[in-house]
């Protein structure tokens, strides 16, 4: 019987336009499979390297001179979160069935974004909707690490047996799976978080 529900953030419960930052890239004669920008990510998802540091090093690797512009470039990514989605897992946490968690793979300026666009009313709501809200940036791992399950599941007691993680990321369902925890790889286009239901 599946207890507990570990959701991904981006594309699971919020809008990305994956292709923004590869489209901006190609405007500086590069792309996101740059060595330097993906280490440079991979670290700030991590959160290793401060956002003054992440912005200034990736004006430096993009030759870029005014650091709003990369900040606004990096923030294309994020789009909207459809009412419909949060009053939904707001209503899922109202019946008290599931425990329920957020694990994001994300980063400082990607969350601040999000926060100011949802307005801090409606990130809230978000928020309560879970026991634990855990963001990569400020865990010092990400996806699909085994180690990050391991701690979300160590953290509250979880079996995982008994937990469901959603994620769009193939890698990442692949990450959770090898700790024992059941999933569902979302097709994003395809399939929706309401069809979760139909799920557990």
């Amino acid at each position: 019987m599946i207890r507990n529900l570990i959701f991904d953030f981006g594309d699971v419960l919020i809008n990305l336009d994956k292709l923004a930052v590869p489209q901006g890239l190609a405007a500086y004669g590069t792309t996101a499979a740059d060595g330097r920008l993906q280490r440079l990510a991979t670290a700030y998802e991590k959160g290793l390297v401060p956002t003054a540091q992440f912005v200034g090093d990736a004006c430096g690797i993009l030759g870029e001179s005014q650091p709003a512009k990369l900040v606004s470039l990096w923030n294309q990514t994020i789009k909207d979160f459809p009412e419909e989605r949060l009053l939904f897992i707001e209503a899922l946490q109202r019946a008290g069935t599931h425990r329920m968690f957020l694990l994001s793979n994300t980063n400082d300026l990607h969350m601040t974004y999000v926060a100011e666009q949802m307005g801090s009313a409606r990130f809230g709501r978000f928020q309560a909707c879970f026991e634990g809200f855990y963001l990569s940036h400020e865990m010092g791992m990400r996806k699909p690490e085994p180690e990050i399950f391991r701690h979300v599941l160590q953290n509250h007691g979880l079996q995982a047996g008994e937990t469901l993680f959603i994620d769009d990321t193939l890698e990442h369902i692949r990450g959770a799976a090898s700790v024992g925890v059941h999933t569902w790889h979302l097709q994003v286009g395809r399939e929706t978080i309401l069809e979760l239901p139909k799920r557990i």
